[in-house]
């Protein structure tokens, strides 16, 4: 099984055994206040939207991890990589309960799967989609040396839609003196 370590976190892929904190993450009206376009969701609709993620796991060897801090057994949130929906495109994604808000989780947690996701599966680029007025996870996405483009409809929302190459990543994690191992 594939886990990434980073300074404060530990990701490990999502399996059907997360659904009972996915449900409860999901079904939080503020952590879900800028994920897709329904607003909370009901624990059937959680697991479907697990089983997704598990089977992307499968289908692509990339998805979702579940996130933790060092030597915790609580989960704090999810982050990694998936298809954009109705594209070829890798996204990155990442949502979390919040007690990890305001912490820079959400940029370690991206920043790994990111590096993992370049490194390790070879992607050429990556994407990122957020709600206009999302100004935490569009902080999140200039961070990670991601750059604007356009606007798109994503979820039926009109979005943000960011992107960074595998070298821009680099040279801007290494001059933000990110860490790269």
């Amino acid at each position: 099984m594939i886990e990434i370590l980073t300074e404060r976190l530990t990701l490990r892929p999502l399996t059907t055994d997360d659904l009972e904190w996915i449900s409860a993450f999901r079904g939080d009206a503020d952590v879900m206040r800028y994920i897709g376009s329904t607003g909370p969701m009901t624990p059937d609709q959680s697991r479907e939207r697990l089983d997704r993620y598990v089977a992307c796991w499968a289908e692509r060897g990339l998805g979702m991890f579940g996130v933790r801090e060092l030597d915790q057994d609580a989960p704090i949130g999810w982050a990694g990589l998936q298809p954009l929906d109705g594209t070829e495109e890798i996204e990155v994604g990442y949502a979390f309960g919040k007690a990890a808000w305001g912490r820079g989780i959400a940029t370690e947690a991206a920043s790994a799967v990111m590096r993992w996701g370049f490194r390790s599966l070879a992607l050429e680029r990556i994407v990122a989609v957020a709600y206009p007025e999302n100004d935490a996870s569009r902080r999140v996405m200039q961070k990670l040396g991601m750059r604007h483009e356009a606007m798109r409809l994503v979820h039926g929302v009109e979005s943000v839609y960011y992107s960074v190459t595998a070298l821009d990543f680099e040279k801007h994690a290494s001059s933000a003196n990110m860490p790269l191992s």
